[in-house]
């Protein structure tokens, strides 16, 4: 094992002085486990010459293998420390996700498994991944805590290496204070859109198949209305509360406004969804996949999935 070690380290690195100083050891050490395996298998791994060292053809192959074994070595490790702490689960989600639907459900959860400690953490990335299956293929622009046992994801669901269930699909609609459908200018047809400020949520660029205000009017023959005008929010949160607080008409994404249109915090004016392609997504490592935590929560979520916001538009 200590060889097989050193060999992917420096396979991996391409340098015995890197190798030594990520394995706490010196170079020398280093050089003798490679010695010590090569004779073991009877055949060379490294080709070593004045530009430094390179991999042979069988060691290439043979080290991606071996990198995710040692990955799988160190989250089987981990998975034995987080059950001797005791039933603590990490979940990802995004913001919007987090405030419009999961913590308002929360409490039934805590209520009915009072056993585990969950923790949340929010972050915008569409497609995260969960614990990249080598530090060295990281992507450092990942916007959620890669220590994440499992995250609530918005996307087209590809996550390679991960197990991946689909909990939500998503529509957009409009939607809007109930106020706007009273008045001098009430919202009655799509072309009185004109008479009012459109919500633009910015985080719709992070997704470029999702509808956005223009490719709604038109679907919606208000092509009068101009799509580009109105006030622009980096934050889903921010454009919704700004509909319920009567500022002007939101294009809403999937269940995130269930909740206040059940309540009547918001309207949805009219019965014009479009789908979008991307829905929301249960995403974990494999190896954290039958955890009696993560099953516990993976259930939950599913009983508590709620008609999706075209049954209720189309009531």
């Amino acid at each position: 094992m200590n060889a097989l070690r050193a060999f992917e380290a420096v396979a991996r690195l391409l340098s015995f002085a890197k190798a030594a100083e990520e394995l706490h050891v010196t170079p020398g050490a280093v050089s003798h486990q490679i010695a010590a395996l090569e004779a073991l298998l009877g055949q060379q791994l490294f080709k070593r010459d004045a530009r430094g060292v390179s991999l042979t053809a069988a060691a290439a192959a043979s080290l991606p293998k071996l990198t995710q074994g040692f990955d799988t070595l160190r989250e089987a490790i981990r998975l034995l420390q987080i059950r001797d702490v005791g039933g603590a689960l990490e979940v990802a989600v995004a913001p919007a996700f987090a405030t419009r639907w999961l913590l308002p459900r929360l409490p039934r959860f805590t209520a009915a498994h009072p056993e585990i400690e969950l923790r949340v953490s929010t972050g915008l990335g569409l497609i995260d991944a969960l614990r990249p299956t080598s530090t060295s293929n990281r992507d450092e622009s990942s916007s959620h805590d890669p220590s994440a046992d499992l995250a609530i994801r918005f996307g087209r669901g590809v996550y390679p290496g991960q197990r991946v269930e689909k909990l939500f699909t998503t529509i957009v609609t409009p939607v809007c204070s109930p106020r706007l459908m009273r008045g001098p200018r009430p919202l009655r047809e799509p072309a009185d859109l004109r008479h009012h400020l459109l919500l633009h949520d910015d985080t719709i660029y992070f997704d470029e198949d999702r509808p956005d205000w223009n490719v709604w009017l038109e679907a919606a023959h208000a092509t009068a209305v101009d799509g580009t005008r109105g006030p622009h929010f980096s934050h889903t949160g921010l454009a919704l509360d700004a509909a319920v607080d009567g500022l002007g008409v939101a294009l809403a994404v999937g269940l995130l406004t269930a909740d206040d249109l059940a309540s009547g915090r918001l309207v949805a004016p009219f019965p014009i969804a479009l789908p979008s392609h991307h829905s929301y997504h249960l995403v974990c490592p494999e190896t954290n996949a039958e955890r009696p935590e993560l099953t516990a929560f993976a259930q939950w979520l599913r009983e508590e999935a709620v008609p999706p916001l075209s049954a209720v538009v189309d009531k």
